[in-house]
């Protein structure tokens, strides 16, 4: 089964996602595909350069082919993304600061790269 992760509510990627999805991730026990990750409000910070939840995620997610995508008009508003917010979501928007492999958007940007991998379901957080 295909799983796609939405982090939205306080805490979410520090707490359930620090704690248990991304250990699991790491032991191969976490039972589901995972397929994307998307962040946004504070739950951005944990993806900065340098943080030890984003570094372990960035490692898990080019393993594991997972995408990792937050929304770009959080990132513009934390300084985490070069562009304006005339530009959110369009796709022009562009990560900064993050780890790697993190991209920026908005919805149609987050249904276009998903597409490929289909999503049995969208969790969120």
């Amino acid at each position: 089964m295909n799983i796609a992760y939405v982090f939205a509510t306080d805490m979410s990627a520090t707490y359930k996602l620090g704690t248990m999805i991304l250990p699991q991730l790491e032991a191969g026990n976490h039972g589901v595909n995972v397929v994307g990750m998307f962040f946004f409000d504070d739950n951005l910070f944990c993806l900065r350069e340098g943080d030890e939840i984003g570094e372990r995620l960035a490692k898990v997610a080019a393993e594991q082919n997972i995408l990792l995508m937050v929304c770009d008009q959080c990132a513009v508003r934390r300084n985490l993304a070069e562009g304006t917010f005339e530009q959110c979501g369009s796709g022009d928007v562009k990560a900064k600061g993050l780890v790697a492999g993190v991209g920026a958007g908005c919805f149609p940007q987050l249904y276009a790269a998903l597409a490929p991998a289909a999503p049995d379901l969208v969790i969120t957080l």
